[in-house]
C-alpha cells in the first residue's frame, strides 16, 4: 500500500508540475520516498534484465541517454532519468514515472545517471549490473571539495555492490584505479591513438594512485586522460577492451571500434568516450552491434549538449560546469573552422558552485586561434569573465549581464555560427530564449 501510494503521489506531482510548466524531475521522488523510503528498492527489483548506472564528472548525462536510446531499440519500456536529475530524489521520480499506480513495473532495462556523491545513498536501494564511470575531474569545490573526496565516496559505494561489472574509462588513471583496487570484473574503453595537441590544462590525475609518483605519458587527449604509465610501479593504462581508432573529427565524429565503423553527427572529441561506453555495454550484453550506428541516429542530444538552434545564424548551446568541460567546449570551437561569435556565460548560484576561481584553469587563451569575430561575456559573474578575458589577452570583447542582450547583439555580423557556452543555472533560461526566437 505504501508503495502504491508513493507512486500515485509522485505521478500527481508530476502532472501538477506539467500544468505549472516545471520539469518536476526531483520533487515528486522526494515526497514519494517520504511515504515509502524503500520504493527504489521495491521497484528496481522488478526490472527484468539489466540495470546500468552511469557516474562521472563530465559526460554522464550524454552517456546515460545514449545507452537509453540503444535500449529503446530493444524494448519499449526502459526506466531512465534522462533529464539529468541524478540524486536520489530524481532516481525515485524516474522509477515512479515508469510504474503503474499499483507499483508494478514491466521494464526490461533501467539506465540511471547518479551523482557521484549520491551513490552512497542510491546504492543502498539500487543494485546495478553495470556501473559506468566516464571520468573524474575537479568539480564544484564548494560541494565536492578536493577530488580525493569524490574518489573515496565512489570507492565506498562500489564496495557496497557485490555483483557488478565496472565499465571504466581506461584513459583516466583516476578511473582505472577502481579496476586495479577491486576484485570486480572490469571492462575498459578508451581512445587508442593520439588525435590532436591537448590544451594547456591543469592535470588533476597526473600522479600514480598506487605509489604517488608522477606518471609518464606517451600522449594526452585532454586533462589527465591519455596513454600513461608509472615508471616506479606496475600501474599503467590497462589493456583496452573497446578502443577507438581511425578517428576523424572534421565533420561530426567518425571512428572505428572492434569491427564496427561509427559515424555520427555529434560535435566534441569527448563524445567518442560517451559513445564507446554505450558500445561496450551493448556488446557485453551480446546485443546486436551491427546496426549500432543506425540505432545511434535515434539519439537526440539533451538540453545544452551541443544543442543546435536556427535564430538567423546557426547557434550551438553547450553546458560546461568545470575547467575540463569548458576546455573541451573550447576545443570543439577550435575544430570548427567557420567564422564565429562566442558567448561565455557564468553564474555562481548554489547549483553552480559559488567559488569561480576555476575560471583561471580554463584555457581561454586558445580562443585567439578560433577565428572569433565577436566575443561576449554574460551571466552574474560577467565582470569576472571580463577580467579573465583581459588576462588572456583576447583583445576587444563585449560585456552583457543579460544573456538575451548578448545573444541579440551576436546575430548580425559576418559570423557563420554562434557558440554559447554556459554553466548550469544559465542553461535553461538560455535554452528557453533560443527556442522562443528560433525560426
Amino acid at each position: 500500500m505504501r508503495l502504491a501510494l508513493s507512486v500515485i503521489v509522485a505521478k500527481l506531482l508530476i502532472f501538477a508540475g506539467k500544468i505549472m510548466g516545471t520539469k518536476s524531475s526531483s520533487v515528486p521522488g522526494r515526497f514519494a520516498l517520504k511515504i515509502c523510503p524503500d520504493m527504489i528498492s521495491l521497484l528496481s527489483k522488478q526490472i527484468k534484465k539489466e540495470i546500468v548506472v552511469v557516474c562521472g564528472t563530465n559526460g554522464k548525462t550524454t552517456t546515460n541517454n545514449i545507452i537509453y536510446s540503444l535500449f529503446k531499440n530493444k524494448s519499449n519500456n526502459v526506466v531512465c532519468n534522462n533529464v539529468g536529475a541524478n540524486m536520489i530524489d530524481g532516481v525515485a521520480t524516474a522509477f515512479a514515472v515508469s510504474s503503474n499506480i499499483f507499483g508494478k513495473l514491466t521494464a526490461d532495462y533501467a539506465c540511471i545517471e547518479v551523482d557521484e556523491l549520491s551513490t552512497l545513498k542510491v546504492f543502498k536501494q539500487l543494485k546495478p549490473d553495470f556501473l559506468v564511470i566516464t571520468n573524474l575531474f575537479r568539480d564544484q569545490l564548494d560541494r565536492y571539495g578536493a577530488i580525493e573526496i569524490t574518489i573515496d565516496a565512489l570507492k565506498k559505494a562500489v564496495d557496497m555492490l557485490d555483483d557488478v561489472s565496472l565499465v571504466l574509462n581506461g584513459d583516466d588513471p583516476l578511473v582505472t584505479s577502481f579496476g586495479m583496487q577491486t576484485g570486480k570484473k572490469c571492462i575498459y574503453f578508451g581512445v587508442d591513438e593520439k588525435v590532436a595537441e591537448p590544451l594547456e590544462e591543469v592535470k588533476d590525475g597526473k600522479f600514480c594512485r598506487m605509489c604517488g609518483k608522477e606518471l609518464r605519458y606517451d600522449f594526452y587527449h585532454y586533462g589527465h586522460l591519455g596513454n600513461y604509465q608509472c615508471d616506479h610501479c606496475s600501474f599503467k593504462r590497462p589493456n583496452i577492451n573497446y578502443g577507438a581508432r581511425n578517428i576523424d573529427l572534421s565533420s561530426g565524429i567518425d571512428f572505428a571500434v572492434k569491427d564496427t565503423k561509427i559515424s555520427v553527427n555529434y560535435r566534441g572529441f569527448y563524445n567518442i568516450y560517451n559513445t564507446l561506453a554505450g558500445y561496450a555495454i551493448f556488446d557485453t550484453l551480446n546485443l546486436d552491434t551491427k546496426t549500432f550506428e543506425k540505432m545511434l541516429s535515434n539519439y537526440k542530444p539533451q538540453i545544452g549538449r551541443m544543442e543546435t538552434f536556427d535564430i538567423g545564424i546557426e547557434t550551438i548551446l553547450n553546458l560546461a560546469k568545470n575547467p575540463a568541460g569548458f576546455n573541451q567546449a573550447i576545443s570543439t570551437v577550435l575544430c570548427d573552422k567557420r567564422k564565429k561569435n562566442v558567448i561565455i556565460a557564468v553564474n555562481d548560484k548554489a547549483s553552480d558552485g559559488c567559488d569561480i576561481s576555476w575560471l583561471y584553469d580554463v584555457d581561454f587563451e586558445k580562443l585567439k586561434d578560433a577565428n572569433v569575430i565577436r566575443l561576449s561575456s554574460s551571466g552574474i559573474r560577467h565582470n569576472d569573465l571580463c577580467v579573465r578575458f583581459k588576462y588572456a589577452d583576447l583583445g576587444e570583447f563585449y560585456d552583457y549581464e543579460d544573456i538575451k542582450e548578448a545573444i541579440m547583439s551576436s546575430i548580425d555580423n559576418d559570423a557563420e555560427v554562434l557558440y554559447i557556452l554556459v554553466n548550469y543555472t544559465m542553461l535553461f533560461s538560455t535554452q528557453n530564449f533560443l527556442r522562443g526566437i528560433s525560426k
